[in-house]
């Protein structure tokens, strides 16, 4: 498995380009601005963009899904949570997959579980795939997403992070925006996911 970063946008959110090196698939993860960044990178290194999956519906992460996906074909994947809101900017082209808590996704010989946490959005996924765990504005390096926007939900991403918490083992952590980290290291320090499993 290859994971490439690349951060776009003015937000500087993070998009994931995660590949099976066997076969050249791809998923892209939350294509939020720039699609000549993004389709330039799949074009240099010959991919096939499988699917488009989406953390959530927020314009940063979803400003690049209709040129890329025109491009490559890739089926979007988004939570129904997220979809229908007044206060979001995306609404998913025809054909877009709404998926939920337990469903898998095969791109080559990577298998990608989704696993929703909403409390940033009502419609907030993270995914997993092998050791890495890409959780969009859920999780962040010392931090979390906020829910003060609206259907943001305090209590709901407590949850949100307490499960994240409970996983079992280590995980690499790739969130929508800032620096990696991982699920040890945030289980010890990250001081919203410590006040979560105090709480819930």
């Amino acid at each position: 498995m290859l994971i490439k970063t690349l951060t776009v946008g003015q937000i500087e959110t993070n998009c994931y380009i995660v590949t099976d090196e066997a076969t050249l698939q791809c998923a892209v993860i939350d294509p939020g601005d720039e699609s000549n960044t993004i389709l330039d990178y799949l074009e240099d290194n010959k991919l096939q963009a499988k699917y488009i999956f989406l953390t959530h519906g927020h314009f940063d992460h979803t400003t690049a899904v209709e040129p890329v996906r025109a491009e490559t074909g890739a089926t979007v994947c988004i939570c129904r949570g997220d979809v229908g809101q007044g206060h979001y900017l995306f609404d998913p082209p025809e054909g877009s997959i709404m998926y939920g808590e337990g469903d898998i996704f095969h791109v080559g010989g990577l298998t990608f579980h989704v696993m929703e946490t909403p409390g940033h959005t009502p419609g907030g996924v993270c995914l997993i795939c092998e050791n890495a765990l890409f959780t969009g504005d859920t999780l962040f390096r010392d931090s979390c997403g906020r829910t003060d926007l609206p259907g943001g939900d305090i209590g709901q991403i407590l949850q949100s992070l307490k499960r994240l918490h409970d996983l079992p083992g280590d995980y690499e952590v790739y969130p929508g925006h800032m620096d990696s980290s991982t699920l040890d290291r945030e289980r010890r320090f990250n001081q919203y996911m410590r006040y979560a499993v105090e709480k819930c």
